[in-house]
């Protein structure tokens, strides 16, 4: 991991080199024929320059290429991994979710079963009172 962030790190301040020194080589505003620069190099409002596409060489030291393959491997993997634990935490939640809602529905059951149990008992009784009046 730390050596990912490295290479990460060192080619952020490589782009932001070479970029740096591509400004600094940069050649000077040509003068107009009355002796100003033109209203594009000066940063009139509106006027933007063009965009500049900045290509690296790919490079051709072996080492070089090979760390550059595994740490896009690498990246793949990870994402691929990410995905594959998104995923199986999605189905598990789906699978809890359906577990809660299977217990629910059982308690449910159970408790109309124990009524209409109850409820048949006490139809098939006669409604006397269980206590025959003595005492104790």
């Amino acid at each position: 991991m730390n050596k990912i962030q490295t290479l990460l790190i060192g080619s952020a301040l490589a782009a932001i080199a070479s970029t740096s020194a591509f400004a600094q080589t940069a050649q000077p505003a040509q003068a107009d024929s009355s002796g100003q620069m033109s209203a594009q190099m000066q940063g009139a409002p509106g006027v933007t320059p063009p965009p500049q596409n900045l290509v690296a060489p790919a490079p051709t030291d072996p080492l070089v290429q090979k760390r550059n393959a595994n740490a896009k491997a690498n990246a793949e993997y990870r994402a691929s991994k990410n995905a594959s634990k998104a995923e199986l935490k999605a189905t598990n939640k789906e699978a809890k979710a359906q577990y809660k809602e299977e217990v629910r529905n059982a308690k449910i059951n159970q408790k109309a079963d124990k009524q209409t149990a109850k409820d048949e008992l006490n139809a098939a009784e006669p409604s006397t009172p269980k206590d025959s009046g003595l005492q104790h």
